[in-house]
């Protein structure tokens, strides 16, 4: 104000802030406390319902460029749900014990793109060629894996997220969220027929039948997700056998029709994934380098999720060491990853995130049993099969809705920050900003080059420095952590406006009795097995 005058005095009517929150409010399950046994068993067969999305696309995407076939593919299909049932059983039992489902993630695409493509597996025979493949990806994720585990059960990675503020992670879980927009509205229009109707159904479900029709309000929000995929996905199917899509191009035909996904008939009836199936492990340093470095990238967007998972479980703040904790037994997921073969590593499921934030239950149990559906369906090839055999626009519009909740989520840190500091204006914007421009200019060279800036000889080194700076999460995340770390630190009012104080009491894993109650190891094991 002009002339530095004293602000008025606010008036008794004037509106009060709103408080801030150490856990979410409205949640209806939080970890603790399971819903009844039938709608948790609902409940965990949502979440396996949208977990599938990853699951299915990646390997669609990886296994025929190895040479692999249907059949091929719909073993490493099951194979990637296997783990991940065995992954998400590990870490929400004696990792973070939050409700976060471990899957596939797109990470790891790139670097196995690069053994695809390495040249080194040249073979007449596509299947022979693909299991020489699957077993040099094999050996690279059992090293990489060593990352993680080191980082996480040694205590370093604590040592590292002691100095996370509020500030420093709203960019990293927002971009944990945002920072997946490709994989939206994007495959949406790959069959808009079919994805529209799914976004727009799904939107009217869960956000105004809930609040129209009273007697319904916690079936319509809570089971969205089965009420318009099983709508949508009829439709679909009525579209296909009516010969909508007789006649149109064959990439209209993948992404729109219900019986092109070839993994019904090429899924075994029953089949138990094992180690080393196809094959013993081949090792190659520069590719392990490679794979180590998207592994460290994994571990920094899945910090991000970690934390937003346990703000809509209404947890509160996780300890560094549970932190730490699960970390270590993420990097034992990437190792089984690596064990069976699933040609993919493993982290925090953002979709899965995003659905606690619309279910409003973070349910411990109920992400149990989601592993135990995906156990038993990766084991029943056939039915798990025809789950998996949905439409890729339907999962494009669950995205757009799930990814968004995660996003939003890492805004809501801002209610411990002082947003009238230019301090922390210029690191949220600064580090934002450059999250989503690095990782599209990174991209958008790759498209029309067919490589990334970084072009050497060396594919192994490229994929070092390509990876990393082109996601976007991890881009705004370490932005926003060394600014906040570097910048006027000295200066008394810092601490406060950056929320440093909020968090503080939750550094210690016993300084908070609800810490206790929410990340303590079951089994008394916390006496054999302290927190890192």
């Amino acid at each position: 104000m002009a002339g530095g005058g004293a602000a008025p005095a606010a008036k008794s009517d004037d509106p009060a802030p709103h408080p801030t929150k150490d856990q979410l409010p409205n949640v209806s399950y939080c970890i603790t406390s399971p819903p009844p046994w039938p709608e948790a068993i609902l409940l965990g067969f949502q979440h396996y319902l949208v977990m599938l999305g990853t699951t299915v696309i990646i390997p669609s995407a990886l296994v025929p460029q190895m040479g692999g076939g249907n059949e091929e593919k719909a073993k490493v299909i099951q194979t990637v749900l296997f783990v991940s049932g065995l992954n998400t059983l590990l870490q929400t039992s004696f990792g973070t014990r939050l409700p976060a489902v471990i899957g596939g993630s797109y990470t790891f695409v790139a670097p196995t793109i690069s053994i695809i493509l390495s040249g080194r597996w040249e073979d007449p025979d596509p299947v022979s060629r693909f299991k020489k493949i699957m077993r040099a990806t094999q050996g690279a994720l059992i090293v990489a894996s060593t990352l993680q585990i080191v980082l996480g059960f040694t205590g370093l990675w604590r040592n590292v997220v002691r100095f996370l503020t509020p500030l420093s992670a709203v960019p990293l879980v927002s971009l944990v969220g945002f920072g997946l927009y490709e994989f939206g509205f994007p495959g949406v229009a790959k069959c808009v027929e079919v994805g529209l109707p799914q976004l727009v159904l799904l939107v009217i479900f869960s956000q105004y039948l809930a609040h129209l029709i009273r007697p319904g309000k916690h079936i319509f929000d809570r089971f969205a997700v089965l009420f318009t995929v099983a709508i949508v996905w009829i439709y679909a199917y009525i579209l296909t056998v009516a010969g909508a899509y007789n006649g149109k191009p064959q990439r209209t035909q993948i992404s729109c029709r219900t019986d092109r996904a070839g993994l019904i008939g090429a899924a075994p009836w029953i089949r138990v994934p094992y180690p080393f199936q196809w094959g013993a492990p081949s090792f190659d340093a520069g590719e392990a380098f490679a794979m180590m470095m998207a592994t460290f990238v994994a571990l920094v967007e899945s910090t991000g999720a970690f934390i937003a998972v346990a703000r809509y479980a209404s947890a509160t703040p996780m300890p560094p060491s549970i932190l730490s904790r699960g970390v270590g037994w993420q990097g034992i997921g990437i190792l089984l990853s690596g064990l069976f073969g699933t040609g993919n590593g493993s982290s925090v499921s953002v979709e899965n995130a995003g659905l606690l934030a619309l279910t409003r239950v973070g349910s411990r149990r109920v992400v149990q049993i989601s592993a135990g559906f995906m156990i038993f369906f990766s084991i029943l090839g056939k039915f798990g099969a025809v789950f998996a055999s949905i439409p890729a626009p339907i999962v494009g519009a669950l995205y757009c809705l799930f990814f968004a909740y995660v996003g939003v989520g890492g805004l809501s840190f801002l209610q411990f920050c002082n947003l009238n500091s230019f301090r922390n204006k210029f690191i949220l914007g600064f580090s934002i900003f450059l999250g989503l421009s690095v990782p599209q200019y990174f991209n958008e060279y790759t498209v029309i080059a067919g490589y990334g800036p970084v072009h050497t000889h060396g594919r192994w080194f490229n994929d070092m420095v390509n990876v990393p700076f082109s996601s976007e999460a991890f881009v705004a995340g370490i932005l926003a952590y060394f600014l906040d770390n570097t910048m006027h630190k000295k200066e008394s009012s810092t601490k406060k406006d950056r929320g440093k104080p909020w968090w503080n009491k939750f550094r210690s894993f016993k300084s908070d009795t609800r810490s206790e109650e929410f990340y303590s190891l079951p089994f008394n094991l916390n006496k054999y097995f302290p927190s890192v």
